[in-house]
């Protein structure tokens, strides 16, 4: 009897996460790729592979009728969205329903809650979970100024400008003053209409120094909702996440275990199941407060699956096919001990995080004891400029944060990436930082001592940059003679023990 399919509708690094979560369950991973993507790692992994079209996402990844038109002809019966592109996106859940597919997710119904913030802050307060002080409404781009003003100084300054829609610090504007508004509300419209096609906004009061912590959980088709162990991302970079732990030293067993039944309470409010994750804002005094919730898979899910032993994408797999949680809710919530995750991105630290793809010439991963790298990358993939620029998520485990972050050490010195530059040099640095070594750090340190470092230089010592230059053109050499011949015989020899891959015959 054949397997049963998954079609995992994204790309990159969370592909290749869900393909070997497939491959330990025993079912079929069927990949899509777009045209910048057709020799990436995703689609060397799986069973089969379909061409979706041209390299913008808007193009491929984000086109829904491509996506459900190749689990039909595939015979998939799963669908799994990853994170990005359509994982939040109530309309694909639905067209998956309708396709008679198993969207492995929330409903379309819990999304579309959700997923918009000031609904899922609604969701919160019905559920008797304090919330940041913010609007009750969001404003569309037919609201006038005036309103929004009044609301504005109801709330008080400083404030934040949010999306309603999408994540991940985008159509988010800092105001500190009434004068500086106006211009903070169209910035946040022009970003959230590029990033999610949708200009809404809200107004949030935003809270001095608060930690970022998070709760992960899991909700199956029975009624149990399962929460887990936090993680503390308050490492942020312009709200966007850079460097999450688990668990956070920064709150007693105690809030953990409150904001855990807060969690717990808000998704079973609103009906939820699969994963999701719970995001609270967290004072100096412990208090903590409703942000969001993020309806889908998370990047920096790895730290969790660390300090509790729980593969939380084979349990997606399994819930999404109707199976029990039998996991031990004390398991979930008790921490073994600590883990760590750095983004490795290809950008450049030294040029303010400027985006840098291009050809991956040379990957040296680390390994060893504690030590797990999730990546979509492998040398000689060109990294495209179409989509976030994700490399790979290194994940540490140490008995102590101490341990964890002397393991991460070895493990960012042993990381070798030639040909692009990337953010290993600023985790080095970072992590030397007596802030952060003393856990003295809120939501808004990185951004402060960035500014504060007026340019200065992240880059790795000169002799490794001569070693690295040196392997970069014997390697570049290599490429050039060799190139066309060892990617014919290596992909097609992957290809063909993995199956057919559409277009590419």
């Amino acid at each position: 009897m054949s397997p049963l399919k998954v079609l995992i509708a994204n790309r990159g690094e969370i592909a290749v996460r869900v393909i070997r979560a497939c491959r330990d369950l025993g079912l079929g991973a069927v990949a899509v790729y777009s045209d910048c993507d057709r020799t990436a790692l995703h689609v060397r992994l799986a069973d089969e592979a379909y061409h979706i079209g041209p390299s913008p996402s808007a193009e491929s990844y984000l086109r829904i009728d491509k996506m459900v038109d190749v689990a039909r002809r595939a015979g998939a019966t799963l669908v799994h969205p990853g994170y990005g592109f359509l994982a939040e996106n109530e309309d694909f859940a639905q067209a998956c329903v309708d396709a008679g597919l198993t969207f492995v997710g929330p409903t379309p119904a819990a999304i579309a809650r959700m997923g918009s913030k000031t609904a899922a802050r609604d969701a919160a307060v019905e559920a008797g979970v304090p919330v940041v002080p913010g609007t009750a409404a969001p404003f569309d781009v037919t609201a006038p100024a005036e309103a929004i003003a009044v609301e504005a100084a109801r709330i008080g300054f400083p404030l934040l400008v949010k999306a309603v829609a999408g994540g991940g610090g985008k159509g988010m504007r800092d105001v500190n003053a009434p004068e500086d508004l106006a211009a903070a509300v169209r910035m946040a419209r022009s970003e959230a209409m590029a990033a999610f096609g949708d200009a809404a906004v809200y107004l949030e009061r935003r809270l001095i120094a608060p930690r970022h912590i998070e709760i992960q959980l899991l909700g199956d088709h029975h009624g149990t909702i399962l929460p887990f162990v936090e993680r503390e991302c308050s490492i942020q970079r312009r709200h966007q996440k850079v460097v999450e732990e688990s668990p956070s030293l920064a709150i007693s067993d105690r809030t953990r275990r409150e904001m855990a039944a807060c969690a717990a309470r808000v998704a079973a409010h609103v009906g939820y199941t699969n994963a999701g994750t719970i995001e609270f804002l967290v004072d100096r005094d412990e208090k903590f407060y409703f942000l969001e919730m993020n309806t889908r898979l998370q990047v920096e899910h790895p730290i969790t699956e660390m300090v509790t032993g729980v593969d939380l994408v084979q349990w997606q797999l399994r819930i999404a096919q109707g199976e029990k949680l039998t996991l031990d809710p004390e398991r979930a919530l008790t921490p073994r001990a600590h883990a760590i995750e750095c983004r490795i991105i290809a950008e450049d630290p030294d040029r303010g995080f400027m985006p840098a793809p291009g050809l991956v010439r040379a990957l040296g991963v680390p390994s060893g004891p504690g030590v797990r790298d999730d990546r979509g990358v492998v040398a000689g993939f060109e990294i495209p400029v179409f989509y976030d620029s994700l490399i790979s998520k290194l994940v540490v485990w140490g008995e102590t944060r101490a341990d964890a972050i002397a393991r991460l050490g070895r493990a960012l010195d042993e990381y070798r990436v030639v040909g692009v530059q990337t953010t290993v040099p600023f985790f080095q640095w970072l992590i030397r930082q007596p802030e952060f070594l003393e856990r003295r750090f809120d939501t808004t340190y990185l951004d402060g001592v960035l500014a504060a470092r007026h340019g200065q230089a992240f880059s790795a010592p000169a002799p490794r940059d001569l070693q690295d230059a040196a392997i970069a053109a014997a390697l570049d050499a290599w490429l050039r003679a060799h190139r066309a011949g060892a990617e014919a015989s290596t992909t097609v020899g992957a290809w063909q023990r993995a199956g057919r891959l559409e277009g590419l015959r």
